[in-house]
């Protein structure tokens, strides 16, 4: 019965709608085998869960991105590619720098720079809803809590626009995304240096002052370690925000009775934001190392396997959620897994859900209605990412 069933996160064609073949996967091969890129993937929520919450059986220091695995652990500063303990302990520490003050400051940051860029909108017939708005702002929101100055902020958003670059051919591994990507750590680590010198009240200056102790001693991080960190948390912080706005877009642009609830009643937006995340999980895919062999569901799992966690079709499983191809803003569920899990859980979860609460919110003030222009929209495909990169909206 599985014969024909075949799935990558490769393939753009399966990528413009997977959910009917991730529905097949988790009825018919939850422990799903492609032979051609040599990987394992579990599709079911609970197996799903259950990966992100042993680490030391599915382990991320061999890479989290099918294209970037490989069998020795990567030396890297990039916390994603780390397993505790040392995830652990520098994890607590970026968490200090993270802390709730200097979020919850941000609302209303968030609310201007929205003003900032509806506002030239209102009356122009319609504009790009993801390059005008949703790419941007999280770009610029990130700036802020990190400390970039304020002259400096288009030229750090062109640098990140940058570091995101897809070559038809080459993916996004290609040399114009990293030419930008060395540039913009250059400019990072220039940035960290003079936190060093001249200390201010942001991210930057925190991270280059909070200290973690090891078997070795306290030490504070180094300042490619500041600069890898800040880099991540830019990344992170900007990409998923952008795709999450996007299909927002979309969905409620498809749903405008929805819409209209959730513009005559704001206080709605906090459960829209993850109904959407739960609908169209903005990195759907997250890879994995198995330590060990792991047996799920009468299937053993070789160590040094490649398994990819979908987050994207767990958001979808029947056995969790009660009719889970319905969009519905005000469905009640406990959680989903499109922020992590366990050690890995986002560490900017809380802000990107009021990035997306507020967003959403200013939208709807300005434009209660919209239709978008389907023929023009422009989708974004990597192994981890799907949304749009270019979403016109008539308005």
């Amino acid at each position: 019965m599985t014969d024909d069933l075949y799935w990558d996160p490769f393939d753009k064609e399966i990528d413009v709608n997977p959910h009917p073949l991730w529905k097949r996967m988790r009825d018919e091969a939850p422990v799903y085998h492609n032979e051609k890129f040599d990987f394992y993937a579990l599709s079911r929520f609970t197996d799903v869960d259950t990966a992100h919450l042993d680490p030391a059986a599915y382990s991320s220091k061999y890479g989290t991105v099918l294209e970037l695995m490989k069998p020795e652990p990567w030396d890297t500063g990039q916390i994603i590619f780390m397993d505790p303990p040392t995830h652990t302990l520098l994890r607590v520490l970026v968490s200090r720098a993270f802390t709730p003050r200097r979020v919850g400051g941000l609302e209303g940051v968030i609310r201007d720079l929205c003003a900032e860029l509806l506002d030239p909108q209102v009356g122009s017939g319609g504009f790009d809803f993801v390059q005008d708005f949703a790419a941007q702002l999280p770009s610029l929101v990130i700036s802020q809590l990190i400390g970039v100055d304020p002259a400096d902020r288009d030229d750090v958003r062109k640098m990140i626009d940058g570091t995101f670059y897809l070559d038809p051919e080459k993916g996004m591994f290609n040399e114009t995304a990293m030419a930008a990507t060395a540039k913009f750590h250059g400019y990072l680590n220039g940035q960290i240096q003079e936190r060093v010198k001249n200390p201010r009240d942001d991210m930057m200056t925190a991270l280059t002052q909070a200290e973690i102790t090891t078997d070795d001693g306290t030490r504070r991080l180094s300042l490619s370690e500041a600069t890898d960190f800040t880099a991540l948390l830019v990344s992170a912080g900007t990409e998923t925000v952008a795709r999450l706005l996007g299909w927002a877009c979309v969905l409620l642009a498809a749903h405008p009775d929805q819409r209209a609830d959730l513009a005559a009643d704001p206080s709605l937006l906090g459960g829209a934001v993850e109904e959407t995340l739960r609908y169209e999980a903005p990195s759907p895919v997250q890879g994995r190392v198995t330590t060990r062999d792991v047996e799920v569901h009468g299937t053993e799992i070789p160590a040094k396997s490649k398994v990819l966690l979908l987050t994207g079709s767990a958001g979808r499983d029947d056995r969790k959620y009660d009719d889970p191809d319905r969009y519905d803003i005000r469905r009640t569920f406990d959680r989903h897994l499109s922020l992590g899990r366990g050690v890995h859980f986002c560490l900017g979860a809380s802000l990107a859900r009021m990035e997306g609460r507020i967003a959403l919110e200013e939208t709807l003030r300005r434009f209660p209605t919209w239709d978008v222009d389907h023929d023009n929209t422009v989708r974004l495909h990597t192994s981890t990412v799907r949304g749009y990169e270019e979403l016109p909206i008539i308005v």
